[in-house]
């Protein structure tokens, strides 16, 4: 038997239940998921998103880099034991809508968190708009308002690899400079974009493109093809079919 020595990120595969293929109006596109390995707040964001996305990245691709990893980076993961929820926080998680993609601030220590960045009244407004618009049939209101501060904010929860299975990861500071500095950075000139996605579809939070390509890639990712489990890819490819 022959070995074969192509390095493991020039090998793309999809995670567990997620295609590599996607078509969005009309164009086909790979995703191209990268592993890496564990990266925690003494990592320097570049330094490993280089080391792990130049070998695999092409001239015209765009390579998406999910917030976690940049906030765990930036200092922004805390141990779920280490937050004091008050009281105000423990009362307005009870009615936070928990969904299978995560329990967002459905957690007191969650809540907490969106209450420390994003002030106490706009979480308090955000929530009395969403307990109207619930009642007339919207969903999401909340987070809507509330921003992507609170959007971006993840809890705990048992498919995340440890130590981050049992803390909050805050949504990254400064993201559009952030994807600036991964840009210049790189070896081969792509796009970069810092993407929040899960299961139930994605937002960009800062990237190197103009706001129509930002919602094309939205599309792009919406069936969020890194997975939200164990997978260890937190960047990944896009690249437009030739």
């Amino acid at each position: 038997m022959v070995a074969d020595n192509t390095p493991a990120a020039s090998q793309p595969a999809a995670n567990d239940g997620k295609k590599l293929e996607t078509i969005v109006d009309g164009v086909r596109y790979s995703r191209i998921p990268i592993k890496t390995r564990l990266v925690g707040p003494d990592d320097d964001i570049v330094e490993v998103v280089t080391s792990f996305a130049d070998p695999v990245i092409e001239a015209g691709d765009l390579l998406f880099v999910t917030e976690k990893i940049v906030a765990i980076t930036q200092g922004r993961a805390y141990p779920v034991d280490s937050i004091q929820a008050r009281p105000l926080a423990v009362r307005l998680s009870r009615y936070v809508t928990k969904t299978p993609s995560g329990i967002g601030l459905g957690l007191p220590q969650t809540m907490e968190m969106a209450l420390r960045e994003c002030g106490v009244p706009r979480i308090l407004f955000a929530a009395a708009v969403a307990a109207v618009t619930k009642k007339l049939g919207r969903s999401g209101d909340f987070y809507r308002v509330a921003g992507p501060k609170a959007r971006g904010i993840d809890g705990p929860t048992s498919g995340t690899i440890p130590p981050y299975n049992s803390q909050v990861v805050l949504a990254p500071s400064r993201p559009a400079e952030v994807a600036k500095r991964l840009q210049s950075a790189l070896a081969t000139p792509v796009e970069v974009l810092i993407v929040d996605i899960n299961d139930f579809g994605g937002n960009i939070l800062g990237s190197t493109v103009d706001r129509a390509t930002d919602r094309a890639m939205e599309k792009v990712l919406g069936d969020n093809p890194l997975g939200q489990g164990h997978e260890s890819t937190p960047l990944g490819v896009i690249r437009r079919a030739r």
